[in-house]
């Protein structure tokens, strides 16, 4: 199964997250198929803390990939930044 999680990059205690499309049985940070964005939960002043591909997102949950419960909710808060 295909499934939309994030993967985790960045230093200890500095967290940032990739959001990617991967195989369910590959390890957390392991090999995926497409990257879709970034996470940023410790971002401050201008930087932005999250970037998506809503598009593309859609297109791949439309061909069955599931995403986390966490990316579930990444992907409609993009949306409404989007439609804002």
């Amino acid at each position: 199964m295909v499934t939309i999680r994030l993967a985790r990059a960045g230093a200890k205690k500095r967290p940032f997250y990739r959001i990617v499309v991967t195989e369910a049985k590959t390890p957390r940070d392991g090999a995926f198929i497409e990257q879709l964005g970034y996470f940023n939960p410790v971002a401050s002043g201008q930087e932005n803390p999250l970037k998506l591909d809503v598009e593309r997102s859609k297109q791949w949950i439309e061909h069955g990939a599931q995403p986390t419960e966490r990316v579930a909710q990444l992907i409609r808060r993009a949306e409404r930044a989007q439609a804002a």
